[in-house]
């Protein structure tokens, strides 16, 4: 064989495999088409969310771009994730029919499928990422272990807490930085003290020890395979083949011997029969339903992973609000001084009206997460605008783009403003927002979140406004421009804000 026809087999080989990559990336692009479905022209490489791949930025933009092309024509669009179908719901009443009404066709979240517990035992046995009767266990075992009352009953821990962060502050002030004061290091510090004493039963001072139990090895908690996402996203199937873990395999065993040295010195003490917070609650469920130390771990790290990242960004998200607007931040220092005084009483701290719009406003400028991602689980058709019909199968991808329905100015006004006094009840309170499927930042339906972390982001923002003024530091960028390379919603850059004391 001569080395001309060597080179022209190779050159005809070469093109052969190219030729079938280009097929297999757009053979499953008719999809949506043969449903007479509406949506966007999908890349060949990205499918219709790039970002997910490329971080150049955020993805929510690109979820964000597709709602406002179609959100006037249509109740939901097809998309593709790569080469993966997802339907992607527009309209905010569909979106709320499906997390309330339709919730036995959308039971499971998207998480369910991508862990596994014998990969990943603590994040799989997190209510979020359980599947079926499994979650319906899981929440059910720890929803009581917090009661309005148990909170209430750790409540004066809050407030000590609290105190040592305004001392954490006062030093701040004291040795002032040109970039001010890290507010996301101020939260973190804050709740890590709040977990680890309400709800371990650990004494921890994170103000004044870096190393405090929560701290230590917080930066690597999570491990994110983005190589594994792609690939996932181009052979779904990859999916049942191999799990990803979330966890990293080093926090987990620190975690473990964590939690295991904090049961066994509750166990050896009398504090158990008297103390009422969740790991007393957790050592009776022990004993009533024979769980595993392993077990128990568990539900203690569904606080971490739901309160830990989630409540101090909240937090620091409020605060950096507040801090760009003055006005609003007097006004709620007012409030706070009128109604409480130097009285700290739990049931007026939680009650407090203007104090809760702030947080839901700033909830809704920066939510937790931008969308949900639900998985179809029993076959359901939809009706759409135009009035043709697509029936979900199961195993569907059915994505909710919360965000981009709480920043759109037909259902809030100057919907980039921060303002308030949308959720007074003069003005119709949340309740309006909420029954329209417009507000989304805690969920709805049977899967809504627990709000244990809202009474500590209330009683952390009674007490730095009581003591100080908080301005945003010229660190601190001053949009709503997030980190690509995040999952929750985080200010690109950080939060740096300025403290003086009043």
């Amino acid at each position: 064989m001569s080395p001309e026809t060597v080179v022209l087999i190779s050159l005809w080989l070469i093109a052969t495999l190219f030729g079938l990559i280009y097929l297999f990336l757009r053979w499953n692009f008719n999809y949506w088409s043969y449903f007479k479905v509406n949506g966007p022209k999908p890349d060949i490489y990205f499918g219709n969310l790039p970002s997910a791949v490329t971080k150049k930025r955020h993805v929510i933009y690109d979820i964000w771009n597709i709602y406002d092309v179609y959100k006037h024509t249509d109740y939901f669009v097809g998309i593709f994730k790569n080469r993966t179908p997802q339907l992607m719901i527009l309209n905010p009443q569909m979106a709320k029919q499906i997390y309330v009404k339709d919730f036995k066709h959308f039971y499971d979240n998207e998480a369910s499928t991508m862990v596994d517990e014998k990969v990943d035992f603590l994040f799989g046995n997190n209510p979020f990422s359980s599947s079926g009767e499994k979650w319906k266990q899981r929440r059910s075992e720890i929803v009581p272990g917090l009661t309005l009352n148990r909170i209430k009953a750790m409540f004066p821990i809050t407030l000590e807490i609290c105190k040592r962060m305004n001392v954490f502050i006062e030093g701040q002030i004291k040795n002032p930085s040109l970039e001010g004061t890290n507010a996301k290091d101020l939260t973190s510090r804050f709740m890590a003290d709040i977990i680890a004493d309400c709800i371990m039963g650990i004494q921890s001072d994170s103000f004044r020890d870096s190393n405090s139990p929560l701290l230590v090895l917080r930066e690597k908690m999570f491990q994110y395979s983005p190589v594994y996402s792609i690939i996932v996203g181009l052979l779904p199937v990859i999916h049942k083949l191999k799990k990803m873990r979330f966890i990293t395999k080093e926090y987990e065993t620190y975690f473990v011997g964590l939690m295991e040295t904090a049961i066994n010195i509750r166990k050896a003490g009398t504090e158990t029969k008297v103390r009422c917070d969740f790991l007393n609650y957790m050592l009776q469920l022990q004993q009533k339903k024979n769980l595993t130390n392993m077990e128990v771990c568990a539900h203690s790290m569904t606080f971490l992973l739901d309160g830990f990242e989630t409540v101090s960004s909240i937090l620091a998200h409020t605060l950096l609000m507040l801090a760009r607007y003055p006005l609003i931040q007097q006004k709620l220092r007012q409030e706070i001084t009128d109604k409480l005084g130097k009285n700290r009483d739990f049931g007026i701290i939680h009650e407090l009206p203007y104090l809760n719009a702030c947080i839901h406003e700033s909830l809704r400028i920066f939510p937790v997460d931008f969308a949900s991602t639900k998985i179809c689980t029993e076959p359901i058709e939809l009706i759409n605008k135009n009035g043709t019909t697509f029936k979900v199968p199961r195993g569907m991808i059915v994505i909710i783009p919360k965000y981009p329905i709480m920043m759109d100015d037909e259902y809030y006004p100057d919907a980039c403003e921060f303002q308030p006094e949308r959720f007074l009840e003069d003005n119709g309170g949340i309740k309006q927002y909420f029954n329209k499927g417009l507000y989304w930042c805690y969920g709805d339906g049977p899967r809504i979140c627990v709000t244990f972390g809202f009474v500590q982001i209330k009683a952390a923002l009674v007490e730095i406004l009581t003591k100080f003024k908080v301005k945003p530091n010229p660190k601190t960028r001053n949009d709503y421009t997030f980190d690509p390379t995040y999952f929750l919603a985080r200010l690109k850059g950080g939060i740096f804000l300025d403290f003086e004391a009043i």
